[in-house]
């Protein structure tokens, strides 16, 4: 009898001061390097930050490391959001510094989360949403393509991508809900409860975060009031949520317009934007998101390898020009014949890039008017 092997994605973090994250990095990579789990983590003065798979066995083992760790033993919401996948969805094991455990423009402690905290729970969210009550807002609080993608009933996009965007966002919603009591809400809880913070001090007291989170609520709830799917890291991109029969699709491809949940990354390295397209179409379009990195693609060789379509290495013609064994004139030439090979279209939806920090401040400014 063939057993198969159960595995668990891991997604949890905890803002807690650490006095010596180096130490910690050292420790938590050690262990869980040794015993085989694959992810990242983020270790800050601010705390951690993990997305990690696992075999149950390799979770056990954590979770009795996790135990014997001052900083990281009341981690209590770690079973709440785990996702069951059938392996791996890691190359390797990375653990890495960060000065902010979520990046929104500066460094908050322990002490302030705590005093700063206001949270609406679950159960709170599916009564205003089933009974659509009023007097409610309800802010998506990750980043536009993830929007796009998958968010609750009603809910409204910010757009988030820096400190300064949540600054002016907040000034105008001081105005636009100063009536409401506003529910935000991020993937697993950890920007929310850093965004309190930021709302303290900005003297906004009707702002809350969803306790969990996008993956505690579904987890718990297969309602349907999650709509589309969920971004949730590379890898394994667009996860459905919900039950078949309450799923619906929401995302919009941006070569056809046609309804997807398939999403993809701009084959133009200094672009690579998140988008949300069908293979058949991203492979059509040789994985440019616009005409913007089309061009600049063959005019500077920076271009992402993907031998399942295109056999041009181009990796290794940019390691020939670094040798000086052809010119980046050589380059450019050999890179524009890959592409154009493997194009089976001629011209894109969108002229410029769709990076997120472009297609973010327009949904922003959108959002303030």
């Amino acid at each position: 009898m063939h057993y198969k092997q159960e595995f668990k994605l891991l997604t949890f973090y905890k803002f807690v001061d650490i006095k010596d994250p180096q130490e910690e990095m050292r420790k938590h990579y050690s262990f869980c390097y040794d015993i085989g789990m694959k992810g990242r983590v983020y270790i800050g003065e601010e705390g951690i930050s993990a997305t990690m798979t696992c075999s149950m066995g390799q979770y056990q083992a954590y979770k009795y490391f996790l135990a014997q760790n001052p900083y990281f033993n009341d981690i209590d919401h770690i079973e709440k959001k785990w996702t069951s996948v059938d392996g791996h969805k890691f190359d390797k094991m990375i653990v890495k510094y960060r000065k902010e455990i979520v990046a929104l423009g500066e460094t908050v402690t322990e002490e302030e989360v705590k005093q700063a905290l206001q949270e609406i729970s679950m159960e709170e969210l599916k009564d205003i949403i089933d009974n659509e009550k009023e007097g409610y807002a309800i802010l998506d609080m990750r980043n536009t393509y993830e929007y796009k993608l998958g968010h609750f009933k009603g809910a409204e996009p910010a757009g988030t991508i820096n400190f300064r965007d949540v600054d002016d966002m907040f000034e105008s919603y001081k105005q636009k809900y100063m009536n409401k009591k506003v529910i935000m809400y991020c993937t697993g809880g950890i920007r929310c409860e850093k965004l309190n913070v930021l709302c303290k001090k900005k003297w906004l007291d009707n702002f809350y975060a969803l306790k969990d989170g996008v993956i505690g609520y579904t987890n718990k709830f297969g309602d349907g009031n999650w709509l589309g799917s969920l971004y949730t890291f590379d890898g394994v991109i667009s996860t459905r949520v919900n039950p078949d029969e309450k799923h619906t699709t929401i995302g919009v491809c941006i070569y056809t317009g046609h309804h997807t949940d398939n999403t993809e990354n701009c084959r133009y390295s200094p672009c690579n934007a998140r988008i949300i397209a069908r293979k058949k179409n991203y492979k059509q379009h040789a994985w440019f998101c616009s005409q913007e990195c089309y061009d600049n693609a063959k005019k500077d060789g920076r271009v992402k390898n993907d031998f399942s379509f295109d056999s041009t290495d181009y990796k290794a013609l940019r390691s020939l020009v670094k040798r000086g064994e052809i010119t980046t004139e050589e380059l450019c030439v050999r890179t524009a014949k890959g592409i154009d090979k493997v194009l089976e279209v001629q011209g894109f939806n969108h002229k410029k890039s769709q990076k997120e920090d472009i297609v973010d401040q327009e949904m922003i400014k959108s959002c303030m008017t």
